[in-house]
């Protein structure tokens, strides 16, 4: 496969190539999609032991605030997030949305205090227009500053801990959305303890000159393999984690994407901050009311799996659409196919049968709780 010229490098893509990955263009980027072993066993690895993960690719960037109180870029940001920044304890990190007036989503972001500063973390297709949109709403009183000099390297599975402590052994006492200063190789880190697995893991800010070496640390360890998007892509579906691009974007709201649990009490109708963010009107009435349609986990019946864009009827002939398949594949470790995708609301109760089409013939699919495997973050 040949490659277009103007695909933008990761701190690790010329290591990504040496260890055989299959590289492919994504949001810009030349990523490794698979590695010799392939998606398959990337992914049952990544859920047995541990997987290395460049993430490169995604944005980093600093908020910091002019004033030198953190609680004013947390006021700040929360005119273009509907979550709760301000009570967002040091070392600590929370998901967030980046809302529209209509009340669609421009991105999903991670949010993390870091007792001066808020460190972000932006999807690498929206970077460029989220940067933008930051400095043209905070820009007056946040210092916002892309850091272009950092890898972002994930470490995930159940055998992550174990392997990272063998560099850094405090990271063992942190819990699932803790955010720390860790020293690895002798560089300094920024350690968070979250993923998109579904496994507990870690994502690791690193100096872009230490990358490789930090990389071949991790895989000089036995329960360490590298994975590329392919089995990123089917680890996120079977823990029922959006996409941004393809299960949320700029036409769906909070309420519709599933992910109002996103949106804290406070920032509600009657909390002590509700409100004031980009379609607060709309996305807190949804809230409220409900949606009219809903992003659902779906169960294909059989071995076939269904893919992003099929449509979905309620009957096996004739009818119009009701809805559509978003993210689809198999999922490896049910051994079976998996997908999302949005239904009318009074379709979306577990177990309501559906009909997808492929190829012009239609297969009964069932809307199914997510996840499809049991998260395994470490809590407490």
């Amino acid at each position: 496969m040949t490659l277009p010229d103007d695909l933008r490098q990761t701190p690790l893509t010329a290591f990504n190539i040496a260890y055989g990955g299959k590289m492919v263009p994504f949001a810009g980027y030349e990523m490794p999609v698979q590695f010799p072993d392939g998606v398959l066993k990337e992914h049952l690895h990544c859920r047995a032991a541990a997987g290395l993960f460049d993430v490169s690719h995604m944005g980093q960037v600093i908020l910091r605030p002019k004033s030198g109180r953190l609680e004013d870029a947390a006021l700040a940001l929360e005119r273009l997030v509907p979550v709760d920044v301000l009570g967002l304890k040091p070392g600590r990190q929370r998901y967030g949305l980046f809302t529209a007036q209509d009340g669609g989503i421009l991105d999903d972001l991670m949010i993390a205090n870091r007792g001066d500063h808020l460190f972000l973390v932006v999807n690498a297709a929206c970077k460029a227009e989220d940067i933008a949109h930051l400095r043209a709403h905070l820009g007056d009183e946040c210092d916002i500053e892309e850091l272009t000099d950092r890898a972002l390297i994930a470490l995930q599975g159940p055998q992550a801990e174990a392997v990272l402590s063998t560099l850094a052994p405090e990271v063992a006492d942190m819990r699932f959305m803790e955010v720390a200063d860790v020293v690895l190789l002798g560089s300094p880190a920024i350690v968070a303890r979250a993923g998109y697995t579904g496994e507990d893991g870690y994502e690791i800010s690193f100096p872009a000159d230490r990358a490789v070496a930090l990389a071949e640390a991790f895989l000089a360890d036995v329960r360490v393999r590298l994975v590329g998007l392919g089995a990123r892509d089917s680890l996120r579906l079977e823990s029922g984690l959006c996409l941004y691009g393809h299960d949320i974007d700029t036409v769906t709201t909070p309420a519709q994407g599933a992910i109002e649990w996103a949106i804290q009490k406070v920032r509600r109708g009657g909390g002590a901050r509700a409100g004031g963010f980009p379609g607060a009107d709309i996305i807190l009435a949804e809230l409220e009311a409900g949606a009219s349609r809903r992003r659902v986990g779906l169960r294909p019946e059989g071995r076939a799996p269904i893919r992003e864009g099929a449509v979905l009827f309620t009957d096996e002939t004739g009818g119009d659409p009701v809805g559509r398949v978003t993210s689809g594949g198999f999922g490896p470790s049910i051994n079976a196919p998996v997908a999302m995708g949005y239904v009318p609301a009074n379709l979306s109760a577990t177990d309501t049968a559906l009909f997808a089409e492929v190829r012009g013939k239609r297969h009964p699919v069932f809307v199914s709780s997510l996840p499809f495997i049991t998260q395994r973050y470490k809590r407490s």
